[in-house]
């Protein structure tokens, strides 16, 4: 074999090698990338499944679709809701001194008194156990109206249901997008229209204090505090 031979064949395995030397580096960087690009896509996802109580029942099957814990979340928060509106409601029609208080109360009761017979339906066709009286929030808040008077009365009435009914609608939207179950779904849509019709004439009085609807839950006015609202 001549000089020029064998120089051309060393040089061809030269760049044999490192073709395959490129090749080999290639292709962990690649799948490392990947591998990366999934673990970290796992920590962005966690929120959202976090937004809702999950019960640990997983998805379930159902005849009107799969039952998500998000699904069944909704459908305790709306009976739960009814729990103690209802009785504010009535609460504010008889002891409201304003036309526009009165009226606020008769939406809860007439909006509630539907959408508490509603939810009683799809929880027991869904097998969803619901409460039968507030929670420990709910009844302090019934409390607090309980013992407050005159137009503190009036406030905090106003102020606690603008901002529990702001929340739920929060939720409402929610899973009315989500929700594979047509149940849950013409639940969300009963609550939506329910909801927003109880913000409007909560609204309507004039006496919401849009700057205290914050995520923390306001400090009632002392029931003793009769001063109106600068």
């Amino acid at each position: 074999m001549s000089v020029a031979s064998r120089h051309v064949m060393g040089t061809g395995i030269v760049i044999g090698a490192l073709a395959l030397t490129l090749i080999a580096l290639l292709i962990p960087v690649r799948n490392f990338g990947g591998a990366a690009a999934e673990a970290a896509a796992v920590p962005l996802a966690a929120p959202a499944a976090a937004s809702a109580d999950d019960d640990g029942g997983g998805i379930m099957s159902t005849a009107f679709g799969p039952l998500t814990p998000q699904d069944r979340d909704f459908v305790r928060k709306v009976r739960l809701a009814g729990l103690w509106e209802l009785p504010a409601g009535r609460q504010a029609e008889q002891r409201g001194s304003t036309p526009a208080v009165r009226t606020a109360g008769e939406h809860l009761i007439e909006g509630h008194t539907e959408l508490d017979r509603r939810v009683l339906e799809v929880g027991q066709a869904l097998g969803v156990a619901l409460a039968d009286r507030p929670n420990e929030q709910q009844r302090a808040w019934l409390d607090q109206l309980n013992r407050a008077q005159g137009p503190a009365y009036e406030r905090m009435f106003i102020q606690l249901l603008r901002r529990a009914h702001g929340k739920v609608f929060t939720l409402v939207a929610q899973v009315r997008a989500q929700t594979r179950n047509s149940m849950v779904r013409e639940l969300a849509t009963d609550a939506n229209t329910t909801v927003l019709d109880h913000i409007s004439v909560l609204e309507a009085s004039g006496l919401v204090d849009f700057d205290g609807l914050a995520d923390s839950v306001p400090a009632p006015a002392s029931s003793n505090d009769s001063r109106p609202r600068k």
